[in-house]
């Protein structure tokens, strides 16, 4: 996750709530998309950006996950992402995320 997307991460959490906000993620590979769950849930492990030793605790999703899918417009979501689903690699993807949600116990 770079530096300015960590910085409105941090200022959505402390304006609205780390309780009210959910980090939707979308990474094309498992190990992008755990770091980035990572660093908002738990800081910046690379301890690199804002985030660093900064631990949200926020929730997370990646757009390839049932959850996610199930709460959207099916018309919008396979339009806007259903062909990753066909070239990513998805239960590497969700593995990841399960773990890191596990991890740091933000189900």
């Amino acid at each position: 996750m770079d530096l300015e997307n960590q910085n409105r991460v941090k200022n959505a959490a402390e304006i609205h709530g780390a309780e009210n906000v959910v980090v939707v993620i979308g990474a094309a590979e498992g190990e992008a998309a755990g770091l980035a769950a990572e660093t908002v849930t738990n800081g910046d492990p690379t301890y690199a950006g804002s985030l660093s030793g900064v631990s949200l605790g926020l929730r997370v999703i990646h757009c390839l996950e049932q959850e996610f899918k199930d709460a959207v417009d099916a018309a919008v979501y396979d339009e806007q992402i259903g062909m990753m689903e066909m070239v990513l690699n998805v239960d590497e993807i969700v593995a990841e995320m399960v773990s890191i949600r596990e991890q740091y116990g933000k189900y």
